[in-house]
């Protein structure tokens, strides 16, 4: 009998990315936007893995994306708007709302990125998720490593992740261009 319970029991635990996701769903239900980018840069950094993780919400009135969140705060204040990226990543990502993954030190270029002001953090690859609400861009997740370090199915994982986002994309994009 007590074989059966330990069956029933590690059947029924929850994974370690639902039970991550549901750390940062319970800081989403809060609506404590700073405390739902900690849960989600904790949650990536273990199941995608980043060496700078940074959340952006896209300006459709300034045509610019603003740092919300950064793991790095020193390096990478948060606050900072940016112009989007080159025109190509621009409508990739902001445009036609799609992931992207660079690869290398050429790809972090041809996305608009400096590779030059990553290399300190050891990062030349990337991962962009943006958040797509009603058909518009509405924010996007950032996650950056070691060249060649992001794969299709990081996308996967992240998405979930990022579209807890979307409620803090809105406030933000509200107050900002109130």
């Amino acid at each position: 009998m007590d074989e059966m319970n330990d069956v029933a029991t590690m059947q029924s635990a929850p994974s370690r990315p639902v039970l991550l996701l549901n750390e940062a769903c319970a800081a989403a239900r809060r609506c404590e936007a700073e405390a739902v980018c900690q849960a989600i840069d904790r949650a990536l950094g273990e199941l995608v893995g980043h060496k700078l993780f940074t959340v952006y919400f896209v300006s459709q009135e300034t045509h610019e994306i603003v740092r919300m969140y950064s793991s790095r705060p020193r390096l990478h204040p948060v606050g900072r708007q940016h112009p989007v990226g080159t025109p190509s990543w621009n409508d990739l990502v902001i445009a036609r709302g799609q992931p992207y993954i660079g690869c290398d030190a050429n790809d972090l270029r041809w996305a608009g990125a400096n590779p030059d002001d990553f290399a300190e953090l050891g990062c030349a690859s990337m991962l962009n998720v943006p958040v797509v609400v009603q058909g518009e861009t509405v924010g996007m997740l950032s996650l950056m490593h070691e060249e060649g370090w992001y794969r299709d199915p990081h996308v996967q994982m992240a998405m979930p992740f990022a579209y807890l986002l979307a409620p803090a994309f809105a406030a933000a994009r509200q107050w900002v261009e109130a």
